[in-house]
């Protein structure tokens, strides 16, 4: 498998012979950490990044700041890619067209060009109001506060993209005064602005959380090194097999840190509540098998790119369970709550809106019988529905969307004992 050609518009049909699954899987490094890293690496005009993600979108980035001097962008379907570089392109003062897939092109940017063009961005969009391709047009600082000394001080909306949060805070430790930005209401993805923090401050710059604002202060970055860790989000994959494996079951996953900064750590927790347990160890965790509860009530506010691997074990364990902060589904790859509720149905599942924001994931008669799964672009899709081959045949349509995140993920499950056609 790892070394078979998957053609785009094929499919991929998955199974398990029988008997527990055991063993080790490669994880891909956090692409979180390590798109972050690189906006911070070139900031700082150098350091050496250990363990870069292979995945599509950080390979993206590096392209793209490598060719500083295009006249033309394309970040594809990548959103941490489109965020962070139109900031970056903005405060470094070029000149360029930033655009994206037809996708991308739907998914709303107004929020940090609004900020950006108050911090003294020149951009104008290329096509809708609001939305890539954008026109970068050069940086000309303007005050934001009355004294030119003063830090410069944004309002911006906590329950958006974090990933505008970060950009900002980012870029506005280059600023001549930084940056403070005052988040208001819910403040999502909390865990995402933190690992941004933590990043900035390994690579020198000054930066707090204040709780309802959080600032970048002045300074210049330092070329550092940094070894980014195994992704926590890819884990969850594994966890959602060893939940649905059969009995005796256990994987171990190299290059994850009990004290890290992803905020998909959370699926220890979760995960706990629908069988699964965790080992820390000198280098890595060890999954096992345990008993699930019957029903909780998880919010996702803060790990929502979790949500549908967990929907999909809690549906095929028939654990109903309550999920909140699902608001950021929505303008993901996909309409991942849409997406959810169609491909959940095919399977005797339901993800049903019981009031507003409030989600029930329940189910009736839920087997696996040669179902085959939409992906919609989506690579989360693809992996969080995967794991219910232990359950019984299933196929996977347009498999080679986990090129964005985990490009192995074939080829290990191939080599943990799966058949893959």
């Amino acid at each position: 498998m790892a070394h078979r050609f998957i053609a785009i518009n094929s499919s991929l049909t998955l199974n398990w012979a029988s008997g527990p699954l055991r063993g080790t899987a490669h994880l891909p490094a956090s692409k979180s950490e390590s798109n972050r890293a690189l906006i911070l690496q070139a900031l700082a005009g150098g350091g050496t990044l250990s363990n870069l993600s292979d995945a599509n979108d950080t390979q993206l980035m590096q392209r793209l700041l490598a060719n500083a001097a295009a006249a033309e962008f394309d970040a594809e379907d990548a959103g941490t890619v489109m965020r962070f570089l139109t900031a970056y392109l903005a405060v470094t003062n070029r000149r360029a067209l930033l655009t994206g897939t037809a996708r991308m092109q739907e998914r709303p940017i107004a929020i940090l060009v609004d900020a950006l063009r108050q911090l003294g961005a020149e951009i104008e969009y290329d096509g809708q109001d609001g939305f890539p391709p954008l026109q970068l047009k050069g940086w000309h600082y303007t005050k934001t506060t009355p004294e030119a000394e003063e830090m410069a001080e944004l309002t911006v909306r906590g329950d958006i993209s974090s990933q505008y949060i970060s950009a900002l805070l980012m870029v506005g430790a280059t600023l001549p005064h930084g940056l403070r930005l005052h988040l208001t209401g819910k403040v999502g993805s909390r865990p995402y602005i933190r690992m941004t923090l933590a990043l900035m401050q390994h690579f020198g710059g000054n930066c707090r959380d204040l709780g309802t604002a959080v600032e970048a202060r002045p300074g210049a970055y330092q070329p550092t090194d940094y070894t980014i860790e195994s992704d926590w989000s890819a884990a969850s994959y594994w966890y959602a097999m060893v939940a649905l494996a059969p009995a005796g079951s256990w994987v171990q996953l190299p290059g994850l840190r009990r004290y890290s900064w992803q905020g998909d750590q959370a699926i220890v927790s979760i995960m706990e509540k629908l069988g699964v347990t965790t080992e820390y160890l000198a280098d890595g965790v060890r999954l096992m098998q345990t008993a699930a509860t019957e029903a909780f009530t998880q919010d996702f506010t803060d790990c929502p790119d979790l949500a549908q691997t967990v929907a999909v074990v809690a549906a095929a364990l028939q654990v109903p369970v309550l999920m909140t902060g699902l608001e950021s589904l929505r303008i993901k790859e996909t309409d991942r709550i849409f997406a959810l509720q169609t491909e959940l149905a095919n399977f005797g599942a339901f993800l049903t809106e019981e009031s507003e924001g409030h989600f029930r994931v329940s189910s009736d008669n839920f087997h696996v019988s040669g179902q085959t799964v939409a992906t919609y672009h989506d690579h989360r899709m693809a992996m969080a529905f995967a794991p219910l081959a232990l359950r019984g045949t299933l196929t996977i349509e347009a498999p080679q969307v986990v090129r964005k995140s985990y490009p192995q993920f074939w080829a290990e499950l191939e080599k943990a004992g799966f058949g893959v056609e």
